[in-house]
């Protein structure tokens, strides 16, 4: 379930903190009834950015097969990146 507060209550930073940390999830503070903020723990964070990143890569490889590029045999690619970065010194 969401966590939601009221704009109000980001006077108590301690606290708010130690709930961010505990629950690993998104705080979402709310303004006259609307929400306008998000409030989350740095480590929740770089998890969302590491999904993020690896959902573009999928989006961005995915859209450049339906454009007509040609897949590589997953053998080769370990091979290619074998000899990328372990064999050029």
């Amino acid at each position: 379930m969401p966590l939601i507060m009221p704009i109000r209550d980001l006077r108590n930073t301690s606290e708010i903190s130690e709930l961010a940390h505990k629950q690993q999830e998104p705080i979402f503070i709310t303004k006259n009834g609307y929400s306008d903020l998000v409030v989350m723990s740095s480590e929740l964070y770089d998890q969302f950015i590491k999904t993020n990143r690896i959902d573009q890569i999928i989006y961005e490889s995915e859209k450049e097969m339906n454009e007509g590029a040609k897949s590589i045999d997953l053998d080769d690619a370990f091979k290619k990146l074998s000899k990328k970065y372990y064999e050029e010194i």
